[in-house]
């Protein structure tokens, strides 16, 4: 079973997902991408204990403060894609790492010389929790904000929030990234 819920932020409105293990999505619903992605249609609204959760770590972040906690989450992808997930999970409040830097932890975990950041890239697009997973922190090697399945301002402005010096990063003017 999905369920799903509500969440009005001060940048714009948020929709909850989640089954039976956890929260499995958190998308803004205007102006994003990938809103609802793998969400069926028998999706039923409804309050639970993990929402009450994420709403509660969600009232916290915004007032500008570490929640300090994570509500139940479940992540739902492939196996590389849940282990991009859980390194952004480890990024710590008001700081930032590189597409590069996530693919340098997996390669050394696998015993591989080398990932790509490009596909590292591709799963912190596909994102599906954001702001709990925290794919904002994740920017360029050149420090370029890049992109951001909620927007590009939305993205600077959760990283203002976290109180990042946005005079070290670089916001791309034209491409896909915007």
């Amino acid at each position: 079973m999905i369920y799903t819920n509500d969440y009005e932020s001060p940048l714009g409105s948020i929709l909850l997902a989640g089954d039976e293990q956890g929260l499995t999505g958190l998308w803004f619903t205007e102006g994003g991408r990938y809103i609802g992605l793998g969400l069926k249609k028998e999706a039923h609204r409804c309050e639970t204990g993990y929402f009450d959760q994420t709403k509660e770590w969600l009232d916290i972040y915004f007032s500008g403060r570490d929640p300090g906690f994570f509500p139940q989450i479940h992540l739902v992808g492939s196996d590389f894609r849940n282990r991009v997930g859980e390194i952004m999970c480890e990024i710590p409040y008001g700081k930032t790492v590189t597409y590069g830097w996530i693919a340098d932890q997996i390669a050394k975990e696998r015993g591989l010389k080398k990932i790509s950041a490009q596909a590292v890239g591709g799963a912190v697009g596909h994102n599906p929790i954001c702001i709990i997973v925290p794919c904002h922190r994740v920017v360029g090697s050149n420090r370029s904000l890049t992109g951001y399945g909620g927007g590009i301002q939305r993205k600077k402005a959760l990283l203002e929030l976290e109180g990042n010096d946005m005079s070290q990063y670089t916001i791309p003017t034209k491409g896909t990234a915007l």
